[in-house]
């Protein structure tokens, strides 16, 4: 076996082994009539958020006997929300009207949301290192199939299960980069003060409605 310490790089040091684990604090975004994100609301239940993109396929140019060049089209992001339940505020974003309160008439126009959840970082001197809150802008979810059983002596809850696919929110003041589906938030990298505010305008407050920054929002809010 080699020196490993003749090299320049390391690995596996103390502290720097990190991992992922939990799902939590979801809050969904539901879009108004304005085509502007409403108040946020928790989402309570919340077991998985699955993250499945597509796209980005590769398309090969040949010329002069060899591959000339190759460019990739443009990334879809989609991805899977697993709960045993949701808020009222989702009804409208899974195709559900309700004219009186206790009725719902299905197969309705499904609404716009925007959600945000939260990951775990642990590492291997750290359980709980820091955590990262996921953003997700223009989301729309798919009619999904739902299994009713009978209760037995095997009881569990029946957990729904909704796929989504996203359409990317602009950017305008953040140079180099284009229209974003997803944001990701470091809490080891941003720090606290960072993420306080971060979570201040996510979460809102005794005065201030829980609301969905923009991307632009965002960075500013962590320059």
């Amino acid at each position: 076996m080699p020196d490993t310490n003749t090299f320049a790089l390391t690995w596996d040091a103390d502290g720097t082994r990190y991992y992922h684990t939990g799902v939590s604090r979801g809050v969904i975004y539901p879009m108004g009539d304005n085509n502007a994100y409403g108040a946020g609301v928790a989402w309570n239940g919340l077991t998985s958020v699955e993250e499945s993109p597509d796209g980005a396929d590769v398309t090969d140019l040949w010329a002069d006997n060899m591959k000339y060049a190759s460019f990739r089209s443009a990334e879809n992001y989609k991805g899977t929300i697993n709960a045993y339940m949701y808020p009222p505020e989702f009804d409208a974003c899974n195709g559900y009207a309700s004219p009186v309160s206790g009725m719902k008439l299905g197969q309705q126009r499904r609404k716009v949301f925007g959600f945000c959840y939260r990951t775990e970082l642990g590492s291997d001197t750290n359980p709980e290192a820091g955590y990262i809150i996921h953003v997700v802008y223009g989301c729309t979810v798919s009619p999904s199939s739902v299994t009713h059983d009978t209760i037995n002596d095997n009881p569990d809850a029946a957990e729904l299960s909704w796929d989504f696919e996203s359409t990317p929110a602009a950017v305008q003041n953040i140079t180099g980069v284009k229209q974003v589906s997803s944001i990701e938030l470091n809490s080891i990298e941003l720090g606290s003060t960072k993420m306080a505010a971060v979570e201040a305008a996510l979460y809102g407050s005794s005065s201030v409605d829980a609301a969905l920054p923009t991307p632009d929002q965002l960075y500013a809010l962590i320059q």
